[in-house]
């Protein structure tokens, strides 16, 4: 006979494993076959206008199929988390109908949003099915879960996914009493991708960085960069979110669709590739090239931002995880270039510290960093840069649906 804790795991194993399935197809429908097998093969002319198409066909779904849904993704689990709100399998479909079409086009989003939207779709739902085996359980249990199990696949980092369900609901606390659901939703996510696409880390850098008094001191140096670039780019963010809340669907795909494939053809222009299209792992690896002058870098980083905004300006639906990740990436190899050290080291420690101040997620960040490129060894810098980044971002964010802290310091959600 299995005991309250004991079904609260195995559901939290059920839900994970789930979604790690779900987002293994998820990712290869939208990556391996739409853009890579479609959009990436168009003619320049036409390559430079898919994300227009992309997004209007999402906008058209989402109001004529989905009845209005929005294209929120990751707050729509931070309003569930702190609302109890419902997420309608329907209303999932729908958003990931959208987002093949956002994503498939080449749009500077991730897929990491959608991902973490459909695990805690189905810890939601599932919890609500199985309420009476639950009973006595914290009304958020597999809703965390199923969120920590969709970071997890995405990123091949089960630590990551874990940590993350549980840091981005507050801006300076965590959702403490889901840990274990987290824990298990996230390992059982990571082990249903790896057992179809496998267990190399998705970024792997090469090297080992030093620790040396110099080096910790210009992490600490990058991190205060970081969090200033987080800061206007959160800025950025949430100004495209207002803006797509307030203008016509129509005229905000519009303007979206041109700015962007401006931004494509400034981004070829000076590249000779397609930089500013694709969620951005590819990115990542061309700014490692000792080559890579720091005024292309720049350019790229803020040719990247843009197209990030206008995408979510636009309407379309994808994460902001990805694109936090490649500014950081970008300004890190940056600072790399200026100071003339290790590219890989302050390109992985303005990961961390780009990413932990835009969402407010320091420790998510730090252990992302550690996992994605197989090197523990940056985990050190990584702390520093993110923790002053933390303190230099202040009180903004890529979301304004996080609460500071948990309500009065008590423990967060109701129980069944």
């Amino acid at each position: 006979m299995l005991t309250g804790a004991h079904r609260f795991v195995v559901a939290s194993a059920i839900v994970g494993a789930a979604t790690g399935f779900a987002v293994v197809g998820f990712e290869r429908l939208t990556v391996d076959v739409v853009f890579d097998r479609i959009v990436s093969d168009l003619p320049i002319g036409l390559l430079a206008i898919a994300p227009a198409a992309g997004l209007a066909l999402a906008a058209l779904w989402r109001y004529r199929v989905g009845r209005g849904v929005s294209p929120a993704t990751a707050d729509e689990y931070l309003d569930s988390f702190h609302e109890g709100r419902s997420l309608p399998l329907r209303d999932l479909g729908n958003r990931l109908v959208a987002a093949v079409l956002t994503l498939g086009s080449g749009c500077a989003l991730g897929l990491e949003g959608p991902s973490i939207y459909l695990g805690s779709a189905f810890g939601n739902n599932a919890q609500r099915w199985w309420r009476r085996a639950l009973g006595g359980a914290d009304r958020n249990l597999l809703l965390v879960a199923g969120a920590a199990a969709g970071i997890a696949a995405i990123f091949k980092a089960p630590a990551t996914g874990a940590v993350f369900a549980l840091e981005v609901p507050y801006q300076d606390d965590l959702a403490r009493r889901t840990l274990l659901p987290a824990l298990v939703g996230a390992v059982s996510g990571y082990l249903a991708l790896a057992a179809v696409n496998g267990t190399a880390p998705l970024f792997p850098i090469s090297g080992s960085p030093p620790l040396s008094f110099t080096d910790l001191l210009a992490a600490a140096l990058l991190g205060l960069a970081a969090g200033l670039g987080a800061r206007v780019f959160a800025w950025m963010l949430r100004s495209a979110k207002d803006f797509n809340s307030r203008v016509h669907p129509a005229a905000g795909v519009a303007a979206a669709g041109v700015a962007i494939a401006l931004l494509f053809v400034a981004g070829r222009g000076l590249t000779g590739q397609n930089l500013v299209l694709t969620p951005g792992y590819g990115v990542v690896t061309w700014a490692l090239d000792p080559r890579r002058s720091v005024a292309m870098l720049g350019a790229i980083l803020v040719l990247r931002c843009l197209a990030s905004s206008a995408a979510v300006a636009g309407g379309g639906v994808g994460g902001l995880f990805v694109p936090l990740v490649v500014a950081g990436a970008l300004l890190g190899r940056m600072f790399g270039g200026v100071v003339g050290h290790d590219e890989s080291l302050f390109l992985v420690v303005g990961t961390a510290a780009f990413l932990g101040a835009g969402y407010r997620v320091p420790l998510a960040a730090v252990m992302f960093v550690a996992e994605t490129t197989g090197k523990p060894g940056f985990i050190v810098p990584g702390v520093i840069a993110a923790v002053v980044a933390e303190l230099v971002v202040g009180r903004a964010s890529v979301t304004t649906h996080q609460l500071p802290v948990r309500p009065g310091g008590a423990d967060e959600g109701a129980m069944d």
